[in-house]
């Protein structure tokens, strides 16, 4: 898909970097010449020991991956002709041609399908399209842009306890958000409005074909059910440490923390197996090509709401202290806007449905790219510009010895993240508290008796909550959730949101809905001192770079979250 950008940016491989930050692309024929001994070249001195016995897996891999196609058509066609499995048709098909494809084309050549594809999108569409003076194509842009917006929020028949008016505040207040970013931008002349544009398009899109179609449904379902059940069998292991009845009465420090460490040693051993690079790579080759920004940009945004905010730096870790001030602020900017995946468990225990929190993750994807593109335009030259770069880590220190024991040492790792959770979790409750007992007991001298941080910043939140149309009856006790993860976490506010919802005044259908995805992020205080501290431990050069965006990429992140549930205060 072409962007509305001067010229096309030109395709070039995804990069392998290592931590040193050299970096080698699929497509190179010739290297530099290697160093020399003796006058024999180390590449020389390769070809001149004798070949390796091929392994029983190099003899017999074609017929071992036409096995293994062979099983995944048959499971294929049994689970869609079988009454029981037949009703999920559709992601049964994508799952399954998805790997079938995978296989095949490790004998086929990519340019079988990218060269004719390619040859009729360029005649077709990115001729003609580039062909057109920049601002036709911008004028465009924003055009389908308009159509996509009004025709989401008035072109689907309402809900229950939703009007017309509701959907019609929801989207002022996605207008008079960009306004704000647009007004508040370090320099109005240099925003490019290609990548906006899209950025909004793709946010809206992805809504739009979740909430309102049936296959998008079913697929977000689907991925969020698979992450449900699969977070889940870490209970076994919990089982073997509490009984029974102790881990069925869900606690956070029984269940979420299992499943964390779980999810965190799994995601290393796939690191490993070079899965997680694979699909990273791919996944922001997308929006790299369709969002004109930085390789590094592409794999930071693609990857925090799997992996978290500060993981997702260290897959481009050698580029961190080359970063732009742009592209720091889009690096912590997607972090804040994003959830990982290692704590989704929790939120699932708490009630919020799985597919509210996987669509507002991928939707937060192009916000977060458009909104920091806004907010601070790239001024300088990034030094990933025009290819992605995922770091494989193969500099290492003490690189694990086979896969068995990078998940053992994942597990380690995920315990320390499990006991930072702990800790920051307790330790900010405990501050908050002990400030509304201040705020409480000053507060009586005024004839006030429940003055909390909760109440006070949901009253400054009170006409942000109201752009996002959330009915007027239930605006302030959505303002004091919105407040509650501003001051403490997300944890927090989801665990007030659940109690609501078990109490005698639940909140409504579109309240519940817009509340459960403007929760889904990262932006707290409590995060904003993680990102500090985790990206100049990584780039102590870009330190007062660090510091100084951190606070406006930290309210472009929590606005971002918003921004999604408004989107989805459009549609229900």
């Amino acid at each position: 898909m072409a962007t509305f950008a001067e010229e096309p940016v030109p395709y070039t491989a995804p990069s392998v970097v290592n931590r040193k930050g050299s970096r080698s692309t699929i497509d190179e024929k010739t290297s530099d010449a290697l160093p020399t001994t003796n006058g024999v070249t180390d590449e020389q001195a390769e070809l001149q020991q004798e070949p390796a016995a091929p392994t029983f897996y190099q003899r017999f891999r074609p017929w071992i991956l036409a096995g293994i196609a062979a099983v995944i058509i048959g499971w294929w066609i049994s689970a869609t002709i079988l009454p029981a499995t037949r009703h999920r048709w559709i992601v049964q098909t994508l799952f399954a041609w998805f790997f079938v494809l995978v296989i095949a084309f490790r004998f086929i050549p990519n340019s079988v399908v990218s060269k004719p594809v390619g040859a009729v999108w360029q005649t077709t569409v990115q001729g003609p399209f580039f062909s057109l003076p920049y601002y036709a194509r911008l004028s465009i842009g924003w055009l389908c842009l308009l159509a996509i917006v009004f025709g989401s929020a008035f072109g689907f028949k309402l809900e229950n306890g939703t009007t017309y008016g509701d959907r019609a505040i929801s989207v002022l207040g996605l207008f008079i958000f960009q306004c704000g970013f647009y007004l508040s931008s370090k320099h109005k002349s240099h925003i490019p409005w290609p990548t906006v544009v899209v950025g909004l398009f793709i946010q809206q899109a992805v809504a739009l074909f979740v909430l309102k179609s049936s296959a998008g449904f079913s697929i977000f379902n689907w991925i969020a059910t698979l992450a449900s059940d699969f977070l889940a069998t870490s209970e076994a292991g919990a089982g073997f440490f509490f009984d029974a009845d102790t881990v069925a009465k869900h606690w956070f420090f029984v269940n979420t923390l299992a499943a964390i460490i779980f999810f965190i040693a799994f995601v290393q051993m796939m690191y490993y197996l070079g899965v997680m690079q694979w699909l990273l790579g791919k996944f922001a080759w997308f929006f790299f090509k369709i969002l004109n920004v930085s390789g590094a940009e592409a794999v930071v945004a693609a990857s925090s709401p799997w992996i978290g905010q500060g993981e997702s730096a260290c897959l481009v870790r050698p580029y961190v202290d080359l970063m732009t001030e742009s592209e720091i602020d889009l690096t912590m900017t997607s972090g804040f806007s994003c959830i990982a995946g290692s704590v989704m468990a929790a939120y699932i225990n708490l009630g919020v449905p799985a597919e509210n929190l996987v669509t507002s993750s991928v939707m937060s994807i192009p916000a977060s790219i458009a909104i920091s593109k806004m907010r601070v335009p790239e001024m300088d030259e990034p030094v990933t510009r025009g290819h992605v770069v995922v770091d494989r880590g193969q500099a290492e220190k003490n690189p694990p010895a086979n896969v068995l024991h990078a998940f053992s040492k994942g597990a380690v790792f995920g315990l320390i993240v499990a006991g930072q959770i702990l800790t920051n979790v307790l330790t900010v409750l405990s501050l908050v508290a002990a400030v509304n007992g201040l705020l409480t007991w000053i507060g009586r001298g005024f004839g006030i008796h429940e003055l909390t941080l909760q109440l006070v910043i949901g009253y400054i939140f009170y006409p942000i909550t109201f752009l996002l149309g959330v009915p007027r009856a239930e605006i302030l006790r959505v303002a004091q959730l919105l407040a509650t993860k501003l001051v403490a976490n997300e944890f927090a506010a989801y665990n007030d949101l659940h109690a609501i919802m078990n109490s005698d005044n639940p909140l409504s259908h579109r309240a519940f809905t817009i509340a459960s995805y403007s929760l889904c992020g990262f932006a707290n205080l409590g995060s904003l001192g993680i990102q500090i501290g985790v990206l100049s431990a990584m780039a102590p050069s870009r330190g007062k770079i660090i510091a100084r965006v951190a606070l406006s990429a930290m309210i472009c992140g929590f606005i971002s979250t918003l921004q999604t549930a408004g989107i989805a205060g459009m549609l229900v």
